[in-house]
Formats: structure tokens, sequence, C-alpha cells
């Protein structure tokens, strides 16, 4: 089972670092550029759009793990359909700006898809006092997919960070399903065994993809980025890493808790930011650069955060998420205290404010 796993996942690498190189060479002779403003947090033109790479390689290889019996043909055909949705609208505002009410009215529409096929089941699991409310579980799941959609795209702002926290959230969650204490303490029969092997099996190897997908296209990305993401590729990966969330808490509700503090430093910075600047009365959908992690890189420069944010990841929220995996601590009480201190230091460079 492990060679259907890697397998795809490096098809999926080379499919996405190819394809990359390709979009940059497209893009230069096409004039599809990235100009810096008074808002970008680069100085020179760069190509822009290389996040389709990611988009296509990961649609490559799903239905190659459903052929293979990895990852079940019904949530091949929801994250293959989400995922599109999400990138075509993506693409679109990449191309020239999409007003609001289309683009949010295209990412519903995606998120409903997804946990059509997914369920909402995990979220219900997690949150046992709303098991009564089947209405404000699907509310808060289609809000939670959409914001996830929208975290990626705030937080691409500056080189390597999205790919280093994608490929950090997903080989984190892969970790964290390998070592979920099994469902049944008891024996079960073969059928109700074999669906958790696969929701297993599934979840591990659609992480494993999406992180080699997005290895391929950071090859490019590494500061200084020879090419940015765009609207395509993020939108892609947010509605990406929601549906991970979901479908590791079909695993077991711990999971989802994991996940969500996997991602905390995303979480965290673009929370922040959007209530202060909802507080200051400012445009939110606009464009800026107050993020905290923008502050950030304009005094120790892109390498820096964004290693540094890796590092966040791997040192700091990975030991809580397989706390929480493991259930030695409730996954409420552990995303609490892994965000305290990312708060602090989101608070600390000035998330939300002005220069």
């Amino acid at each position: 089972m492990m060679l259907q796993i890697l397998l795809p996942a490096a098809l999926s690498f080379v499919v996405a670092w190819a394809l990359t190189g390709w979009f940059r060479s497209y893009a230069l002779k096409g004039g599809l550029l990235d100009v810096p403003n008074e808002r970008s947090s680069h100085q020179s033109p760069t190509p822009r759009g290389g996040g389709v790479a990611i988009v296509i390689a990961t649609l490559v290889t799903l239905p190659i793990l459903a052929l293979l019996h990895v990852i079940e043909w019904r949530v091949t055909h929801g994250l293959m359909a989400a995922g599109t949705l999400a990138a075509g609208i993506g693409y679109a505002d990449d191309r020239s700006q999409v007003p609001l009410f289309f683009r949010f009215a295209f990412q519903f529409t995606a998120a409903a898809m997804l946990l059509l096929f997914v369920g909402v089941q995990p979220v219900a699991a997690a949150l046992p006092a709303l098991a009564n409310m089947p209405w404000a579980i699907a509310i808060l799941s289609l809000l939670y997919l959409v914001w996830m959609l929208n975290l990626t795209n705030f937080m691409d702002g500056i080189d390597g960070i999205a790919g280093v926290e994608v490929i950090s959230v997903c080989v984190g969650a892969a970790m964290c399903v390998g070592v979920a204490p099994r469902v049944f303490s008891v024996p079960a029969d073969a059928l109700t065994v074999g669906t958790e092997m696969l929701r297993r099996d599934g979840t591990i190897a659609f992480a494993l993809t999406l992180a080699a997908a997005t290895a391929g296209f950071l090859r490019w990305n590494w500061p200084p980025a020879r090419i940015f993401m765009g609207d395509a590729g993020s939108g892609f990966l947010g509605v990406s890493l929601g549906a991970l969330t979901l479908m590791a808490g079909t695993v077991t509700p711990a999971l989802l808790w994991s996940c969500t503090i996997l991602g905390g430093v995303f979480v965290v910075d673009a929370t922040t930011t959007l209530m202060r600047r909802v507080a200051r009365r400012e445009t939110f959908y606009h464009a800026h650069r107050s993020h905290a992690y923008q502050h950030a890189a304009r005094r120790y420069g892109h390498r820096r955060v964004t290693i540094v944010v890796g590092a966040v990841n791997l040192l700091w929220l990975l030991p809580w998420a397989l706390l929480a995996a493991r259930g030695t601590l409730h996954g409420a009480v552990a995303l609490v205290l892994a965000y305290i201190p990312i708060l602090a230091a989101t608070l600390r460079f000035r998330a939300g404010l002005p220069d």
C-alpha cells in the first residue's frame, strides 16, 4: 500500500515542477507579470499563475489514487469538483478582477459540493454540543471551508510562505493520521475495519499528493521567487486543506482539531488581521500588506520569515497536533495552548495595522 501512495505523490511532484517551469516561460513571453505597487511585498515584475501547475498535478493524480483503491471514488469526485471550481474562479480573478458577489457565490458552491461528497459528520463529532442542530453544523462547515479557501490567498503575500505552510500542514496531517488510535478497540467486522483503513490511507495519500505537488511548485517559488502562485493556486490549496481536515475527521474527530492546529500560523494571522481591518472600517477585501508576516518580511526579509514559519509549524504546532491526535489532550485544549504564543507574535508584529 505504501508504494500505491508514494508513487502517485512522486508523479504529482514531477508534473507540478515541470508545469511550473513551463508556465513561467509562457508568462514571460506573454507579459503575464505581477508588477509591484504600493501594496506589494516584492520589488520587481514577476511571472504569476504558477499555482495552476499544482491544480493540474493534483487533479491528474487523484483518479490514479482512486483506480488504485486508495481513495474512494465518491471522495475523489468531491475533491475534484470543489477544487476545479475554486481554481476556476481564482483563475478568472487572476485575469480580470471578478466582482465580490460572484467570487463568494462560486466559493460557497465549491464548499457545498465538497460537503455533499464528504459530509459534515466530522464537524458534528468534534462539536457534540451542536449534535441536535444539524443546520448549525452545516452552516459552520460551509463558513469554515470558505474561510479556508480565502485563507491561503490572504497569506500568499511573500515568497515561499504558502508553499511551506501547505507542505507543513499536509505532512503533519499524514503523521497525525498515522499515530491516531484505531477507532475500534474490540473486534469489528471486516467491512467496518476495511472502511476505516480506506479512510486512513485515503487521507494520507491525499495529504502527501498535495504536499508533493506544492513542493514541485515551491522549487520555483522559493525566495527569491521566480514565479508567483496566483489566486487559482491559492484558492485550490485553500479548499483542499479544508477537505483534508474533513477527511481526517472521518477517521477520528480528534484529527479535525489536529489539522486546525497545524494551520495555526495562517489561521491566527489572517483572522487577527481581518478583525482589526474591519474594526478600522477598512475595505477588508481590498489588497493590502498589513498581515503580521508582511510586517516581519519588511524587517527581516522573505526567506527568513518563510523559514521561521516552517520551523514554528514543525517544532511548535506539530507536537500539539500529535498530542490531540493521540488523545493525550482534548483537541480544543491543545488548540488554545498552541495558538496563544502564535497570537502574541501576531500582535507583536502589528497584524492588521498600517506601516
